[in-house]
């Protein structure tokens, strides 16, 4: 009677070594930080054609199951580089998974700004301009590059120490609607000039369509800004 009192504590004593090894023998879960390093490393890669210096904030995944892998792959859920962008990251091998990560990216670089009144239909020069450091990335149509400014003109009234923006300037070498233009059209053995009025803008290598003196309305290359091309 004694012995069969202590039967189930030397059943359980007999099947601990068992479960023990059943516990380790569970696969290791996937490092958080292994995660977060793919994922710094992808939006470093991305953030490097901009001009500017990334400032990058990741938030840890939250790893419930997902078990260490060996072949990673992250890719961006969003389109494109965004201030807030989800990464995702799927493992190929050896147990196939997919979770997202939030990121945070900030681009700190140089921009310019009006250091005076600049009336619509102004020619800039860099004797205009002054700078600043801000956040690229949320404020896309800032300008880093002198070169998208001197020699522009300028489409509406910039305030003195108002950010200069793609919108409010005009390729130089651009057509707007309305103008009159001269047309070139080509073909093979024969090249004849005409006049016409532009139907739309455009900067060079741009598409656009013409209005001929007979009311004809043909489609050209964007040479100049006073010329479109049109092959025949």
């Amino acid at each position: 009677m004694r012995a069969s009192r202590f039967l189930p504590f030397l059943l359980l004593a007999a099947a601990l070594p068992g479960l023990a090894h059943a516990q380790t023998a569970r696969p290791a879960l996937q490092d958080p930080a292994a995660v977060v390093a793919q994922v710094e490393g992808l939006l470093q890669e991305r953030a490097a054609s901009w001009p500017g210096r990334a400032v990058i904030t990741i938030e840890p995944p939250r790893i419930v199951n997902q078990q260490a892998c060996e072949r990673m792959e992250v890719f961006l859920a969003g389109s494109g580089l965004q201030s807030r962008t989800p990464v995702g990251v799927r493992c190929l091998a050896p147990q196939p998974w997919t979770l997202y990560v939030q990121a945070s990216i900030r681009i700190l670089g140089p921009y310019f700004v009006a250091n005076r009144l600049i009336r619509r239909g102004e020619v800039l020069s860099l004797d205009d301009l002054d700078t600043r450091e801000g956040d690229l990335l949320r404020n896309r149509r800032l300008i880093g590059d002198p070169a998208h400014i001197v020699g522009w003109i300028a489409t509406r009234r910039i305030r003195a120490g108002g950010a200069i923006e793609s919108s409010a300037l005009r390729d130089p070498n651009a057509i707007e609607r309305g103008q009159q233009v001269r047309t070139i059209a080509r073909g093979v053995g024969f090249v004849a000039t005409s006049e016409g009025q532009a139907l739309e803008s455009g900067s060079p290598g741009a598409q656009i369509q013409v209005r001929t003196p007979g009311g004809q309305i043909i489609t050209g290359t964007v040479i100049d800004a006073h010329t479109v091309q049109v092959m025949m």
